[in-house]
């Protein structure tokens, strides 16, 4: 179903080493049914990427997220996605996050 839709609907983890650094990366489902399970995984973080939709830009979710982010002081900084697709414009994501993700 993962595949078929294209999102996430449970968490993985997997890690990756950066020099002398241990990375862990959790990837974490985006979908508000979810919100739960992004909030037990933000408990742990050291810092995170939001990934946004070029088409979509910044949704509701993506704004409960942020917020989730917040209350735990998470570290974060935002990834657009999806700029091959048709309709995408990362113009209006960008304004939408300086607008609506203070």
């Amino acid at each position: 179903l993962e595949r078929e839709k294209g999102i996430t609907i449970q968490s993985a983890a997997t890690y990756c080493t950066w020099g002398d650094n241990h990375v862990n990366i959790i990837d974490t489902p985006g979908h508000v049914d979810f919100t739960v399970e992004v909030e037990r995984a933000l408990r742990v973080l050291d810092g995170a990427v939001l990934v946004l939709c070029g088409v979509s830009g910044v949704q509701s979710q993506s704004i409960t997220v942020d917020r989730q982010m917040k209350r735990y002081n998470v570290p974060r900084l935002a990834f657009i996605n999806k700029l091959d697709r048709q309709g995408s414009n990362p113009t209006k994501v960008i304004s939408d996050l300086r607008s609506k993700l203070r």
